[in-house]
C-alpha cells in the first residue's frame, strides 16, 4: 500500500511539473484568438490589436479567427468545446454576459465552462441617427417614437451584443415602441444606418465618432454615467431626460475551463502589461476607450457581477433573442 502510494504521489508531482514546465514555456506554438462578431467591430479590431501586441511579446503567432453568427453564440461555442491547453481563446464581451440570459438554452455556460484571463477595455457607446431623422435629440426622438410607435427602427450588430441591449433598455426605460433589425454584425448595421435604410444604432464610440465628425450621421446621446471625452459636446442619455439610462461595452479574453492556472497567469500578464501600457492608454484615450487591468480573479467576479447585471435588465426590457 506504501508503495502504491509513494508511486501515486511521485506520478502527482511530476505531473505538476510537467505542467509547470509548459507553462513556462508557453506559447511553443501559434495561439487562435476566437473572435465571435463580424469584422470592423470592437471587438475585431482591438482583439486584432491584442493578438499583434501578445506575438510581439511571446515571439509566437496569436491568430484572430473571426466567427460570427448566433449574437456571438457560434464562435463563443467553439471555444467552450476546444482543448484547455491555452492554444484557442476567446475575444469576449459584454454580449457574453448578456447571452446568459438572453439565450438560457446555449449549449455552454460561461461561467462554468470558461475561465475569465484577462479584460482588455470599456467604452461607452453613441446613439447616432441618419441626419434625415426628424429628432435631433433625446427628446425630440422620444416625442417622435411615441407619435408613431413601431415605425421608427435601430440596428445592432445581433441578438444579445451590447448595441442590441442598449436598444432594448432605452425602448423600456423610455417606454417606446422602436423596432429592432438585427445584423450580423455591427459593420453592416453601421453601413445601412449611414446610408439611411435603417433610422438610427446605438454604437461604440470608438468606430462611430468619426462618422460623426464627418456628418454622415448625428449623434443624440452618449450612454456613459458622464459625457465622453471624444464627444464633450454630445449629451448622455441620463441628462437628455431618461434617468439612470447607463450602458457600455467592454472587451475581455476567456480560456477553456481547465486551461493550466499558470498559462492563464503568464497570458493575464502579457495582457496587463500591454493595457497599462502608458502609450497605449494614450491612444485608447483619444478614441474613447478606458483600458481594464484585472487579475485573473478579479476579473471572474467582474464577469459574474455583468452576468447578474445583464439578467435584471433583460427581465426589465423584456427583451428576446428573436426581437
Amino acid at each position: 500500500m506504501k508503495t502504491t502510494l509513494v508511486k501515486a504521489l511521485f506520478g502527482l508531482v511530476c505531473g505538476l511539473i510537467s505542467i509547470a514546465s509548459a507553462a513556462q514555456s508557453y506559447p511553443t506554438k501559434p495561439v487562435k484568438l476566437i473572435v465571435p462578431f463580424a469584422t470592423g467591430g470592437p471587438a475585431d479590431i482591438y482583439g486584432r490589436f491584442i493578438a499583434q501586441k501578445l506575438t510581439e511579446a511571446t515571439g509566437q503567432a496569436f491568430i484572430v479567427d473571426n466567427r460570427p453568427g448566433a449574437g456571438s453564440v457560434i464562435g463563443t461555442d467553439a471555444v467552450a468545446k476546444a482543448s484547455p491547453d491555452g492554444y484557442t481563446l476567446l475575444l469576449m464581451s459584454n454580449a457574453q454576459t448578456v447571452n446568459e440570459s438572453l439565450i438560457p438554452n446555449k449549449p455552454y455556460n460561461l461561467l462554468r465552462d470558461f475561465v475569465p484571463v484577462a479584460p482588455i477595455n470599456s467604452s461607452d457607446l453613441v446613439l447616432v441617427a441618419h441626419p434625415t431623422l426628424a429628432a435631433n435629440n433625446i427628446r425630440e426622438l422620444v416625442t417622435l417614437a411615441k407619435s408613431k410607435p413601431g415605425k421608427l427602427n435601430y440596428a445592432s450588430s445581433g441578438p444579445g451584443t451590447p448595441y442590441h441591449m442598449a436598444g432594448e433598455l432605452f425602448k423600456a426605460m423610455s417606454d417606446t415602441f422602436i423596432v429592432h433589425v438585427p445584423y450580423r454584425g455591427s459593420s453592416g448595421a453601421r453601413t445601412d444606418v449611414i446610408g439611411g435604410q435603417v433610422d438610427m444604432m446605438f454604437d461604440a464610440v470608438t468606430t462611430m465618432t468619426e462618422q460623426i465628425k464627418a456628418g454622415k450621421v448625428k449623434a443624440l446621446a452618449t450612454t456613459g454615467r458622464t459625457r465622453s471625452a471624444v464627444l464633450p459636446d454630445v449629451p448622455t442619455v441620463a441628462e437628455s431626460g431618461v434617468t439612470g439610462y447607463e450602458a457600455t461595452i467592454w472587451l475581455g479574453i476567456m480560456a477553456p475551463k481547465a486551461t493550466p492556472a499558470a498559462v492563464v497567469s503568464k497570458l493575464n500578464v502579457e495582457i496587463s502589461k500591454i493595457t497599462s501600457s502608458s502609450d497605449v492608454r494614450a491612444a485608447w484615450g483619444k478614441q474613447g476607450a478606458t483600458p481594464l487591468i484585472m487579475t485573473p480573479e478579479v476579473f471572474a467576479k467582474y464577469t459574474a457581477d455583468d452576468v447578474i447585471k445583464w439578467a435584471r435588465i433583460v427581465k426589465i426590457s423584456g427583451a428576446k433573442a428573436d426581437n
